[in-house]
């Protein structure tokens, strides 16, 4: 069955197309001792039925020819779009749906700010799927409570990663005029251990647990956000991207699915009506759209994509962009990441070494860089 199908971790994305598919669910998703989950059948329970072969997307590739328009964007309500990732697109989209009847699926956190899926049918519930999560999120069962509301007759927006679109697509094996997929330019998905041990070392740092995350915050501006954390001692914690030992390691590309580097979703045929995006090199490209609060990137990848683009353009300031300046500055629209030949040793140490010190190993810095990094830390005690 499936998992003799996909003999290769680096083919699997993890999707979970397959464990909601099947009738006796004899799949469990399994992590390895990277953290991924990967599908493992139960063959007690299987009955042969071939369905999880016939609903995985990388055995069965779709074959998609868009004509993809590009916008870039901003939310006119300001305070959405300072509490957002990039221009606050996502909350528009998400809040036509709800309002419309319908339900929102994306990503949010749990209790122990693990990654998962959830619906929400609340606008006040929006702030759980609002901004970036640098972690690769678990599908669950959420296919399949898709699948029941379609059937039902309720409006469905569907946010993910493109994989995690291409599964859905996959599984429901259908189209649905009630069915708003969008999905964003992703860089690669980490490793649900590394977030873990992160939170554990902030943890330990703190003396308290974690309250709340933000991984996009932008008090400092847009193009140089800071990773923060409060905790429920009311200790903050807030570094910028290039100094946040979770952000250096992620951007280094050391602890990606192996999938993420060789990514067969990474493409302007993409199979979502609708990509967000940070609109990376707006400055270059439309200056006037860049006061560094945070401008999206929209690309319209089909018919339905532009019917639910042109129900929101009232609630925001656009301009239509050529697509290939857009993805000039965002090559991770359409390449994958390069694979880093430490990974594999500094994933296997995550359980050896304190992760501050896993992360100076293994993201080893020119003189220059940490010449900088301690010129600007002198500098800003200075000014205290």
């Amino acid at each position: 069955m499936i998992d003799k199908m996909i003999k290769a971790n680096k083919d699997c994305m993890g999707c979970h197309a397959c464990k909601n598919v099947c009738p006796t669910q004899c799949i469990i998703m399994t992590p390895d001792e990277e953290g991924f989950l990967y599908p493992k059948v139960e063959y007690s329970l299987c009955v042969k039925c071939k369905k999880c072969i016939s609903v995985c997307p990388i055995i069965n590739k779709a074959r998609i020819v868009n004509n993809p328009q590009a916008y870039a964007a901003i939310n006119k309500d300001e305070q959405i779009r300072l509490s957002s990732s990039s221009g606050g697109i996502f909350t528009l989209l998400a809040e036509n749906a709800i309002k419309d009847d319908g339900v929102v699926f994306g990503a949010g956190y749990s209790e122990k700010f693990e990654v998962a899926h959830k619906s929400v049918e609340k606008i006040e519930e929006l702030c759980e799927l609002r901004g970036s999560k640098y972690v690769q999120s678990k599908i669950g069962n959420s296919y399949k409570l898709a699948k029941d509301f379609l059937d039902s007759g309720r409006k469905v927006l569907f946010s993910g990663t493109p994989c995690q679109i291409a599964g859905l697509n996959s599984y429901l094996n259908r189209s649905y005029e009630n069915l708003i997929t969008q999905d964003f330019i992703c860089h690669g998905v980490p490793s649900p251990i590394a977030w873990r041990k992160y939170i554990e070392y902030r943890e330990t740092k703190a003396e308290s647990k974690v309250s709340q995350v933000e991984f996009r915050n932008k008090d400092k501006g847009w193009k140089q956000f800071s990773v923060s954390f409060i905790f429920e001692n009311d200790i903050g914690y807030s570094k910028n991207l290039n100094e946040d030992l979770y952000m250096r390691a992620f951007l280094k590309d050391l602890c990606l699915r192996p999938s993420c580097y060789d990514c067969e979703f990474k493409t302007l045929n993409r199979q979502s009506d609708l990509t967000l995006a940070d609109f990376w090199g707006i400055e270059k490209v439309l200056p006037e759209m860049d006061d560094d609060k945070g401008t999206s990137l929209i690309i319209v990848n089909n018919k339905k994509g532009q019917e639910v683009f042109n129900s929101i353009s009232g609630n925001m300031k656009f301009k239509e962009v050529d697509i290939n300046e857009a993805v000039k500055y965002n090559s991770a629209a359409i390449k994958s990441v390069n694979y880093n030949p430490k990974r594999k040793e500094f994933l296997s140490a995550l359980n050896t070494m304190p992760f501050n010190k896993l992360v100076d190993k293994y993201c080893d810095e020119s003189f220059v860089v940490k010449f900088k990094r301690r010129a600007r830390r002198v500098i800003k005690n200075a000014l205290k």
